[in-house]
């Protein structure tokens, strides 16, 4: 990219507001995957942070969760007490995110969005995930992530 992207600079301003200490890195454009991205930042998969919106009935849910699972929507359904987590589609995610699928970070939205984190992300020192583009990420920490989203941890698999 040779000017950044408006969705990476929003996520750089709400970032430096909570006290983000990571950097932001932006990855080759063929790094579409949790794997991909893994292997372009030397990490393993499981510590990669994927940003997953859910549609709970209207209400939109979002679940961080390693890059080595998948989410158990009827499980997470019923520790959340909703009756059912269907993935959001593209529309939902840009009008609850500003931004867009596979680029969906922690942070950055236009309104507070209820976060979940996957418990398993503590496994690892250095964490990534997006940062409000497909193709930009950042590291932070399992401590910090929780402190800039206000997360609430649970079990999603």
């Amino acid at each position: 990219m040779d000017t950044e992207h408006p969705s990476i600079t929003r996520f750089r301003d709400d970032h430096a507001r909570r006290g983000g200490t990571g950097e932001v890195v932006i990855l080759p454009d063929s790094v579409h995957t949790a794997a991909l991205a893994a292997e372009a930042l030397g990490c393993e998969v499981g510590a990669i942070a994927n940003s997953l919106l859910f549609d709970a009935d209207t209400t939109p849910v979002l679940i961080l969760t390693s890059g080595a699972h998948r989410v158990d929507t009827t499980k997470v359904a019923s520790s959340l007490g909703v009756s059912k987590l269907k993935r959001a589609t593209p529309e939902f995610v840009r009008e609850h995110t500003g931004q867009v699928i596979g680029g969906v970070s922690p942070i950055g939205h236009p309104s507070a969005v209820p976060t979940y984190l996957d418990p398993w992300l503590r496994r690892y020192d250095v964490v990534w995930a997006a940062a409000g583009h497909p193709a930009a990420v950042f590291s932070t920490t399992y401590d910090e992530l929780a402190a800039m989203t206000g997360a609430t941890e649970i079990e999603v698999d």
